[in-house]
Parts: C-alpha cells; structure tokens; sequence
C-alpha cells in the first residue's frame, strides 16, 4: 500500500518562527513512518515558499530543516504548488499569517485538508481582545482588562489603568503568541514602555490585571466528539513567564498532571470544553488558566496551534493520558481529514 503524503508548512512571517522550526522538527521525527511520507515546505520571513526535504523515513538525529538563515533560494516556488491529491497539510506555524485563519484560508481555496482549527475560530482565537467577548457571552470567568488601540490617547489609556486596575498588570499585543510582546507593568512608566513594545507587534494592545496564580493548561482534542486532559501546570524559576524564559533560558519545568483538587480541575476542563465549542473549535487546542490560591479560575488564554514540540506542554498533556506523541498526530491527521470531508460536503 502506498504512503500517504504529510506536508508540513513551517517558518512563516511572524515573530514566532522560530518556534515553529522547533515544533517541525519535532514532528518530522515523531511521523510513523510506515503510514506517511513527509514533505517539507520553509516559508520565509518574507512570506516566500521554499521546498525542502522530503522523508520517507525517521531522519537522524543530526538532520535540521531549512530556516531563515540557511534558505536556498533557488527551492522557491509558488505558494500553490504544495497541492497535492490526497495529501494533508499540517501548518506547524505559529501567530500572525499561521494561526489567524490566513493560512487555514489558502489551503481551503487549494481544496487541502489540514491539521488544526478552521479559519473564523483561527482568527477569533488568535485575537485576544475578541476571544474575551465572545467567551464573556458564555459566562466563562476572566480576569478584568482595558483594550488600547492604536491612535487612543495613552494618557487616557494610563488614566484608565489607574482607575480601573490595580498594578501589576500585563500587557500583550492582541494577535501574537508564544509570550512575543508581552511586558509586565509594575507603574506607570512600565506600562508606558510596556505599550510602546506592544505596538511594534500590533494595533490593538489588551491591558490585564495581574494575578497572584498558578497557571494551570488543558490539551483539547477533537471535532464533534471534544476530549480534555488532565490539566498541567507551568512551574516558572523567573517572575515573569515570557518568551526568553520560555524558548531561550528554558526557566521552566512543568507537573503533570498539575496538583489541584478534583473541582479545580473538573472546573478547567469543562471551561476548557466550553470555550473550544463556543469558537467553533476542531482538530486541537490548548487552553490556559490562571489559578489563585483560594481556588478562583481565570481562563488566560486560547491556543488554536500550541507549542508542538516533543517537550511542549500539550504533546506531554496526551502522553498523561496514554496518547504517545506519535500517535497524537496521526490522530489529528483523521481529524483534519474528517472535517475536510464535512467542509466539501456542505459545498452545494
């Protein structure tokens, strides 16, 4: 019987392209090989496509995928020529143009199926600011928060955080992931700083109020039929869990399954449910939490396309619950078949 063929689609425009090569990586070497083959495609920080490997088997260990600074330019093609008859995609690309629902939105024009969340729950998730609203509407509890946008007065918004907030407070631009942005204002003139370095990544900057918490995550999984895990949490050795202590320092370690009583953790997974369905959630997704110490739960944070390296937390969340990383993806891999199938189907 022949392989069927998995493209990978790493790298991308935004500033969590580094992670995604790392999160690529991993799956290329975690792929059962005996079902697929894997074909690799770098976008550069540019925006242009690049073929690279292909694999019909594990690579070695020493085997890296193309990045930024080792791209080879005459590999460009056009975007559109990753089509291929009965391949799906997995968009291992994290952030703007990767999980926002434009990419999601090119591979439906080119009739691919793929891994992950479609394009109008992609794009709600990765918006920070919408994601509140809409799951505000659901009763699902958050922590306060002001919205800045670009052209507001920042001495207004100052105004506002004093009036309304209490510091410390964190500040992140609307549409970015991985930490990439994110300050933590302590006073005034932090924040100040905080939304200057907000607004290099996005127009629209939401302003929170710090909590005194755990940060507690749920691996989500699923179409129709959803399934949660066991929460995990973060254990952080720095104040402030940001991109350089996540992804450079690597300042953290995480417990799972997470050491909370059965309600916390009934609660996280059922508002972790909750909040997947009231995006129109398919395919995965990781949801984050705060957790205070007299057992109050925030929901933080939807993540529609998690860290997916063999070591990220939602990787770790399935392997507590008896899915090896291996077969994680050959599940989502149905998953992204199934939801294709539908999608074609409704195409009257």
């Amino acid at each position: 019987m022949s392989k069927e063929t998995l493209i990978l689609l790493y790298g991308g425009r935004s500033a969590e392209r580094e992670v995604s090569v790392l999160s690529a990586e991993s799956v290329m070497r975690a792929v059962n090989y005996e079902r697929f083959q894997v074909k690799t495609y770098f976008i550069t920080k540019d925006g242009q496509f690049i073929r690279t490997q292909v694999f019909d088997h594990k690579p070695k260990e020493n085997e890296r995928l193309m990045t930024n600074s080792t791209v080879d330019l005459s590999k460009a093609i056009k975007p559109s020529d990753i089509a291929e008859e009965g391949a799906v995609v997995f968009p291992v690309l994290h952030g703007p143009m990767g999980e926002d629902g434009s990419i999601q939105g090119f591979l439906e024009v080119l009739r691919l199926p793929y891994v992950g969340t479609s394009v109008l729950p992609s794009s709600v998730a990765m918006d920070k600011i919408i994601t509140k609203m809409v799951l505000e509407t659901q009763g699902i509890p958050q922590v306060p928060y002001l919205v800045h946008l670009d052209g507001q007065s920042v001495t207004e918004t100052l105004a506002q955080v004093s009036e309304r907030l209490t510091y410390p407070v964190f500040v992140k631009p609307a549409n970015m992931g991985s930490s990439v942005g994110i300050s933590k204002a302590e006073n005034e003139e932090d924040l100040e700083a905080a939304l200057d370095l907000a607004s290099r990544y996005d127009d629209r900057i939401l302003i929170e109020q710090g909590v005194d918490a755990r940060e507690i995550e749920v691996g989500i999984l699923g179409n129709q039929e959803v399934k949660t895990t066991l929460a995990g949490e973060v254990i952080k050795d720095v104040a402030f869990y940001d991109y350089k202590a996540k992804y450079i320092d690597n300042k953290i370690t995480m417990a799972i399954p997470a050491e909370v009583d059965e309600t916390v953790m009934a609660r996280v997974r059922n508002y972790a449910e909750q909040a997947f369905r009231a995006i129109g959630g398919c395919g995965l997704a990781r949801c984050d939490f705060f957790v205070t110490a007299d057992g109050q739960v925030y929901l933080n944070e939807l993540n529609t396309m998690p860290g997916f390296t063999q070591w990220s937390m939602y990787p770790l969340l399935w392997e507590n619950m008896g899915l090896p990383y291996s077969q994680l993806i050959e599940r989502l891999v149905n998953l992204a078949k199934e939801v294709f199938d539908k999608r074609e189907k409704h195409l009257i």
